[in-house]
């Protein structure tokens, strides 16, 4: 993480050289955020896993102040929770959070596709689908499962905005929260990845109107599914 490293100030520069102290700090912060939000978006942290101070500002290069105000900033978007006495734990969101979370997904990835892109976006999507594909037929769980996150991203993307961008972001990450829930293997994003190739087809073909309909329908039983797993735990499966 040398990128995090290079952004400090530096100790020996004049007073009021370069960039305030402050600023700096929270440049800092802003970039281990986003390299948490990486690694939750990845899977590679799981509900409940407890962050370590010590060991991230290590591997990170940064101070515990700034490591703080990163876990400030994912607690403000309830990726982390901080437990008095005990420390900052990566969230493990409920049935309540879950709704919210598709109300999220249904208004920004559904609006997205309905309103279509330009052609280098939309082959973006595409793009999405044919790394799913290969993931599928390499039986790469991991793999599967990012191509699957980068398909959503990419429909976002066609809106070119960068405040929607960065929302899907927190998205993104919630999202490898709440799967964690389900008993993930290879099948199951592969019944996503089929849907994902269906709504990319419409995209290129410029039916914007009827991929976002599929999109929604879509979304629909992947909250009706998570919400049953929350609920009644891994022996129902509609």
């Amino acid at each position: 993480m040398e990128l995090l490293k290079t952004a400090e100030v530096d100790p020996g520069a004049e007073p009021g050289a370069g960039v305030p102290e402050k600023t700096a700090s929270t440049a800092v912060a802003a970039k281990v955020a986003a390299e948490l939000r990486r690694q939750l978006t990845k899977g590679r942290l799981k509900p409940g896993e407890r962050l370590s101070e010590p060991g991230l500002t290590k591997s990170l290069g940064v101070s515990r102040n700034t490591l703080r105000e990163a876990f400030a900033e994912l607690s403000s978007e309830r990726l982390v929770v901080r437990l008095p006495s005990r420390g900052v734990f990566v969230a493990s969101p409920g049935p309540a959070d879950l709704r919210d979370f598709y109300v999220v997904r249904r208004t920004v990835e559904v609006s997205a596709a309905r309103n279509g892109g330009t052609a280098e976006r939309i082959a973006a999507v595409g793009q999405a689908v044919e790394e799913g594909r290969a993931a599928a037929a390499s039986g790469d769980l991991n793999a599967l499962a990012t191509a699957n996150q980068r398909f959503h991203g990419a429909i976002v993307e066609m809106a070119e905005s960068d405040r929607l961008n960065s929302l899907m972001q927190q998205v993104l990450a919630e999202m490898r929260l709440f799967f964690h829930k389900e008993t993930v293997d290879v099948a199951f994003y592969t019944r996503y990845l089929q849907e994902n190739e269906l709504i990319a087809e419409a995209l290129s073909a410029g039916d914007f109107r009827g991929a976002g309909d599929m999109l929604l329908e879509y979304l629909r039983r992947s909250e009706d599914h998570l919400m049953s797993i929350y609920l009644y735990g891994e022996g129902r499966r509609d």
